[in-house]
């Protein structure tokens, strides 16, 4: 079995490692300074946030099935809120990570959740790795 942190687990780890801190600070900074004006999007921001941070410890500790469950939840999450945010604009009136599926980040939430769970089932016990 190929170890998650081995050869593109290790970008893959950072790039989690870096939506983590900048999608825990801006939830910070718009719950801090702003709630009200968008409490939907704040809290779904911070919700991320919680998802981000846990991907990257997971996938960093070798944590299989936590790093399933994050990545799902991930992909859930910006379908979810990338459909929302277009049928129902008004209820985001200020982006978050996973609104209108993360064209504000270059579509990477959409594609990190499915390149998490590609590298997961690359590197399970028959994933050929």
């Amino acid at each position: 079995m190929r170890e998650l942190r081995e050869g593109p687990g290790r970008m893959l780890i950072a790039v989690y490692g870096i939506f983590a801190i900048a999608a825990t600070s801006r939830s910070a900074v718009q719950i801090g300074t702003r709630f009200e004006h968008a409490p939907v999007a704040y809290v779904l921001s911070a919700f991320a946030a919680l998802v981000y941070v846990l991907a990257t410890v997971a996938l960093a500790r070798g944590g299989r099935r936590i790093a399933l469950v994050a990545c799902s939840i991930e992909l859930a999450g910006v379908l979810l809120v990338g459909a929302a945010s277009l049928l129902v604009p008004q209820e985001f009136p200020d982006a978050t990570v996973w609104s209108f599926f993360g064209i504000g980040y270059g579509f990477i939430p959409l594609v990190l959740p499915v390149l998490g769970l590609w590298w997961l089932r690359r590197t399970g016990p028959s994933g050929g790795g």
